[in-house]
């Protein structure tokens, strides 16, 4: 079943949106949204696997919104104008629909998400030494990884749910060896963030979807010699 949330300026455009949706089979909108920022709020906190996005909005394009989306969600561009399609696609995203959107062509569009998503369904695991002895943990159930106060030979993995596990004895360098490098980066000495947990980032400052105490959201400081490494995953 493909959960879609839709992204467009024009509430006429995003009612025709669902129209079409409703007449596709295993398609449901769960929200749609007129304004970027709104829809960059609360994206993470929705059951959802694809997201349409408008490419022509007023403040924030839908290319600078996708760059911000966790990279669980597949993306359908819509737009009126032809010169984005080349952009569109170097942020590797399903397909790029012309407006007036057809009932088939958006068929077909979601059709391509459903092969991706299927495709992702294969989950890639790694067989730690931790705290509680030889644990299987999947990849795409990590959302950050920080040396451990206690013993800086170990790491505290926090998974998505919040649950924290203590990798024995382990470097970053084999730690970044064994995860997917699209998915993972180091942003200082002491700390590796997954990709789908960077809520916002800025040259020196990388914030977070994961609850904090005494912040809302857990905030990281990016350290100069990994800069550069970060911007070329960012497309900066």
């Amino acid at each position: 079943m493909i959960k879609c949330v839709i992204l467009d300026d024009e509430l006429l455009a995003i009612s025709y949106l669902k129209l079409l949706c409703e007449q596709i089979e295993n398609v449901e909108v769960v929200k749609a949204f007129n304004d970027p920022k709104l829809f960059l709020n609360e994206i993470e906190n929705i059951d959802c696997n694809v997201c349409i996005l408008d490419i022509e909005m007023p403040g924030m394009n839908g290319l600078q919104v996708a760059e911000l989306i966790s990279g669980s969600k597949k993306i359908i561009f819509t737009t009126a104008y032809k010169e984005y399609a080349a952009e569109a696609f170097d942020l590797n995203v399903v397909d790029y629909v012309r407006k007036p959107i057809k009932k088939e062509r958006l068929t077909q569009a979601f059709e391509k998400a459903a092969e991706l998503l299927q495709k992702s369904h294969k989950k890639d695991f790694i067989e730690w030494n931790t705290n509680i002895g030889k644990t299987v943990i999947f990849t795409d159930q990590i959302a950050y990884i920080k040396t451990s106060e206690i013993d800086s030979r170990d790491k505290d993995i926090m998974l998505n749910d919040g649950t924290t596990i203590v990798l024995k004895n382990l470097s970053f360098k084999s730690l970044l060896e064994m995860l997917p490098s699209k998915d993972f980066a180091q942003v200082n000495k002491k700390e590796i963030i997954a990709l789908s947990s960077i809520k916002v980032f800025s040259t020196n400052e990388i914030i977070t979807t994961i609850s904090s105490e005494g912040e809302h959201f857990l905030k990281l400081q990016i350290g100069e010699a990994y800069k550069n490494s970060l911007m070329e995953m960012f497309g900066k």
